[in-house]
């Protein structure tokens, strides 16, 4: 949804990228008349690559490695940009361990440092792991998949993508032309490797903190969880006046272009007034 972005936040002098990622999103409001732009990724490969496509800035870009909990002490900001979840150049990656699709390491982090799904899966007590399953994936059948998990390990270590995908379809089994089985358990285990939803709950209001006076934050998402942290944030925080009664969607021709974009929603607001 770059237009979109483009029309929230473009030409604002000063952008804090919560997800730089690859540096898609920072490169248009760059050359949109963005002055300074700050991209914080927690993971080194984005980093490096968003480094690379935006070095023709020059230092008008800034990365900073860091999750979103994390920000040093920084100058106000015009404009803080949230494009959440797990990125194409990641989900593409199957050393990775994102897809489900991707024969892989079961891995799932977004940065060097944590644990990873694999000792999630392997170590976890079955009741935790429908928790997980349940929460973060919204999982109806969590507590079979927990069941089924722990069957599978106690014969042997379930160490890949593939291995977590065929334990997950054999206990829910697939509807013709309906979503893939393992789809909401790997949703599960991202979130609750990467803390996801705790980081962005952290980070909603830090980011207000450093918005200027009639600065900008607009969120990115792409599943219910963090779209309704987003909206009870935005709902309570009196310091905002809410720009998008609804949150926006993609059209049918970026949808064309780009299918992963289906689930995206776009919240934007505004800062009012500092706090006294």
């Amino acid at each position: 949804m770059l237009h979109e972005v483009l029309e929230f936040l473009g030409g604002r002098l000063r952008v804090l990228d919560m997800t730089i990622g690859a540096g898609g999103h920072a490169e248009a409001l760059l050359d949109a008349g963005t002055e300074s732009l700050t991209g914080v990724d927690r993971d080194p490969v984005a980093l490096q690559l968003a480094s690379e496509r935006l070095i023709r800035f020059g230092s008008r870009f800034v990365p900073i490695a860091a999750t979103f909990a994390e920000l040093p002490p920084m100058e106000p900001v015009d404009g803080v940009l949230f494009d959440l979840g797990v990125s194409s150049m990641q989900l593409d990656d199957p050393a990775r361990g994102f897809s489900f699709r991707e024969e892989g390491p079961l891995d799932m982090r977004m940065g060097p440092e944590g644990v990873g799904a694999r000792e999630l899966v392997n170590t976890t007590s079955e009741e935790e792991l429908a928790d997980i399953l349940f929460l973060y994936g919204e999982e109806r059948q969590s507590r079979k998949v927990a069941r089924a998990i722990v069957r599978a390990r106690e014969r042997s270590p379930i160490e890949t993508t593939f291995q977590l995908t065929s334990v997950v379809a054999s206990a829910v089994g697939k509807r013709p032309g309906g979503p893939h089985p393992a789809r909401r358990t790997f949703q599960a285990l991202r979130v609750a490797v990467n803390r996801e939803l705790e980081e962005l709950t952290a980070s909603l209001p830090q980011a207000v903190d450093l918005l200027a006076p009639g600065g900008r934050i607009v969120v990115l998402s792409y599943h219910s969880l963090e779209d309704r942290v987003v909206k009870r944030f935005f709902l309570g925080e009196e310091r905002l006046r809410i720009l998008t009664k609804r949150p926006l969607r993609p059209t049918e021709e970026e949808v064309a272009r780009n299918p992963r974009s289906t689930a995206a929603k776009l919240r934007a607001a505004e800062l009012a007034e500092k706090a006294a």
